[in-house]
């Protein structure tokens, strides 16, 4: 175990755990927007910033989301340094997405108001996090979407910027680990319609033959299939209607 000082507080945690780890643990609270424990730490928003210092005595800013525990390290989460950072990120964010009701909580919670930079158009509430491609990625198994281009034309997209992914399976796994809702999905009748920020794609829904209710897409279903050896005959009852 890893003895440190978050706030004041001596606290121990496992060796290899992350700072923001140590702190929920320990009821401490480190804002974030990026986390996902179902996939790895990638510091993408920097909202979970912190103040160390270490035994050696250096002292910088660092994303405790990535930042692993050590031996005698002094945390401080809401220091000064800290607060001025978040609130520049946050007016950040808030100029990139303006409409998105999540950083608005934040920023107002950060004394923040958004009137200083130019807010963008058509940014479809969408912070570049990637937490949904990175799910596809490494918890589907897919990689249907990804980011695209770089600086202010950064963009998540499918390949070829087309509303078409042959790789997508229509599970919606990216609509979840989305944190502002930039990522919508909607089952009507049958078809499963799932927008993107710049994309949208609709898949066949498969209908129980119990129930009568459509409930995964074909693509799904037909991708579960193969990676389990399965037959798609074992698909044509929902979960729900199974013994």
């Amino acid at each position: 175990m890893v003895k440190l000082t978050i706030n004041g507080r001596q606290i121990t945690a496992e060796e290899g755990a992350t700072v923001l780890n140590a702190a929920r643990e320990n009821n401490i609270y480190i804002p974030t927007l990026c986390n996902n424990e179902a996939i790895a730490p990638y510091g993408a928003c920097r909202m979970c910033l912190v103040d160390i210092k270490t035994t050696r005595g250096r002292q910088r800013l660092v994303t405790s989301c990535i930042y692993q525990v050590e031996e005698g390290l002094n945390v401080q989460t809401h220091s000064e340094r800290v607060l001025q950072n978040r609130r520049m990120l946050l007016e950040l964010l808030l100029a990139r997405c303006p409409d998105s009701k999540t950083i608005q909580d934040m920023a107002r919670e950060a004394g923040v108001n958004g009137k200083r930079l130019v807010e963008q158009t058509d940014n479809h509430l969408c912070i570049l996090c990637a937490n949904c491609a990175r799910t596809c990625d490494e918890v589907v198994g897919v990689a249907a979407i990804s980011l695209a281009r770089r600086g202010v034309e950064r963009k998540m997209t499918t390949p070829f910027d087309e509303d078409f992914s042959e790789a997508c399976i229509g599970c919606g796994s990216c609509v979840y680990s989305c944190p502002t809702g930039a990522i919508t999905m909607v089952d009507n009748d049958g078809t499963r319609l799932v927008k993107w920020p710049h994309n949208r794609m609709e898949f066949k829904m498969r209908k129980c033959t119990v129930c009568g209710q459509y409930w995964a897409p074909e693509k799904q279903i037909e991708y579960i299939a193969k990676i389990s050896g399965t037959p798609l005959s074992q698909y044509d009852i929902c979960p729900d209607c199974r013994d």
